[in-house]
């Protein structure tokens, strides 16, 4: 089984707000290229997501269900990716002080081809591809835990221009 760790600069029902919303799963999970569908009930046990994966146009719709939701310390899903096969995923999060936690992703091929993948094939692949998912999922949650009540990020990017630094509007003479 593949694992991957990330310190977050955010507390961990940060994360687990990203992992309730699932129309944002394509943004944070590699290899998720769209969401067409999200179960009411999800992130609950059973729920599912309808998306597509792949590069286009050689789409394959497909779903994840959750298996456990147990916020803000573990969700288990089971991903399918077919013809590649299925995969479970397990996130767990504890908390690092006030503001922080760590994050862990464990993940392995339950069913389909990519079980014949020889396991440290495996392993190398997906290590690759959950670092990436991690800071994803990083900036997603870190980047909620820094926002302002306008929704913008404060204090991080000079460029941003925040509306108490925007210039008034003209006024007609």
């Amino acid at each position: 089984m593949s694992q991957n760790v990330r310190r977050m600069a955010c507390r961990a029902e940060d994360v687990f707000e990203v992992l309730r919303d699932g129309w944002v799963y394509p943004v944070w999970v590699v290899g998720a290229a769209r969401m067409r569908a999200v179960d009411a009930l999800w992130p609950q046990a059973g729920a599912r997501l309808h998306h597509s994966v792949g590069p286009w146009p050689l789409l394959i719709d497909d779903v994840t269900v959750s298996e456990e939701w147990e916020p803000p310390r573990r969700m288990v899903m089971k991903a399918r990716g077919w013809p590649i096969g299925e995969a479970r995923v397990t996130i767990e999060v504890r908390r690092a002080g006030d503001r922080h936690c760590t994050v862990r992703i464990a993940e392995d091929a339950v069913s389909g081809p990519a079980r014949i993948v020889p396991k440290p094939i495996r392993d190398l692949l997906l290590h690759a591809r959950n670092r990436e998912t991690l800071r994803r999922l990083a900036y997603l949650a870190e980047g909620r835990a820094r926002s302002g009540p306008s929704g913008l990020v404060t204090g991080e990017d000079p460029d941003i221009e925040t509306p108490s630094d925007q210039a008034p509007p003209p006024t007609a003479s």
